[in-house]
């Protein structure tokens, strides 16, 4: 039981789970770009700032802050996924003043620091030692630097999750996940988000509630391709990869069912979620 939380929990971003995000790129842009949205615009950007993008991923978040920054500023996309980095490279060929950099957050040091703004969306969750890690994120900003993130709120808040777990659980014994543990919903609880801030040298914390809906593999898609989405991309289809066929095969089915109850036509698989917009200063 402790390797299916595991597989459900901390995710190794520069290997297995990295490989998996660049193979469903579209898809999980396509399923979290709303939150993204909501994450810069609060950030109101200003011509002229150099920003850091951590977790950037495949660069959409980066792309953005570029656009908002320009002319005359900057942005660095940071990742720990080589895949990722090199993806983000290529998708950004031609925009001007922006860069990529592969490095664990926790520990690197960029040439170009400090920088005015940092602003992470889902890329601040997975640190094994986040006190630390937000002690060298402090370390990249100037002095009363603002740093905007975005993180998902408590599991029993975000259907998109909740409802795909509770499918699994019915035919799988999983174990609750350690609260707490690196991974997606390390920062439900804001007093635990608050100490890591305040450790790490950040104060001035505010927080913005985010709810709305997932559109699970992206709008548009529809039931059986989320299905698909779900299994080969996300932690709950790792765990069922490692069940016998007639387990796997009665929660896939399972699985379909829910997702065409929550089908739109025209929306796509629709579940609700709920992030927290932090804003902190360095």
């Amino acid at each position: 039981m402790a390797d299916t939380a595991e597989k459900l929990g901390g995710e190794d971003w520069s290997g297995e789970m990295g490989e998996r995000w660049l193979a469903n790129l579209d898809r999980f842009e396509a399923m979290i770009a709303h939150i993204g949205e909501a994450l810069i615009e609060r950030a109101g950007l200003a011509e002229g700032e150099r920003v850091v993008d951590l977790g950037c991923g495949g660069g959409a978040t980066t792309r953005a802050i570029a656009g908002r920054v320009a002319p005359g500023g900057e942005a660095i996309g940071l990742d720990i996924a080589p895949m990722l980095i090199a993806e983000a490279r290529k998708r950004s060929e031609g925009i001007a003043d922006i860069a990529f950099e592969c490095g664990d957050a926790a520990s690197v040091t960029l040439e170009g620091a400090p920088y005015d703004r940092m602003i992470s969306r889902f890329g601040s969750m997975f640190f094994p030692e986040p006190h630390k890690a937000f002690a060298n994120l402090h370390a990249m900003l100037k002095p009363g630097a603002r740093l905007d993130l975005a993180v998902w709120g408590p599991p029993r808040d975000n259907a998109w999750m909740m409802e795909m777990m509770g499918v699994v659980r019915s035919h799988v014994d999983v174990p609750p996940a350690e609260p707490r543990a690196p991974g997606p919903f390390a920062f439900e609880d804001l007093d635990y988000l608050g100490e890591v801030l305040d450790a790490g040298g950040f104060g001035s914390v505010e927080v913005e509630p985010y709810n709305g809906q997932q559109a699970i593999g992206g709008p548009d898609t529809p039931p059986e391709e989320a299905v698909r989405f779900v299994l080969s991309s996300l932690g709950v289809g790792r765990v069922l990869d490692e069940q016998p066929e007639a387990i796997r095969d009665a929660a896939v089915a399972d699985m379909l069912s829910l997702f065409e109850r929550n089908y739109v036509a025209g929306e796509g698989v629709m579940l609700g979620c709920k992030v927290w917009l932090v804003t902190a200063k360095a």
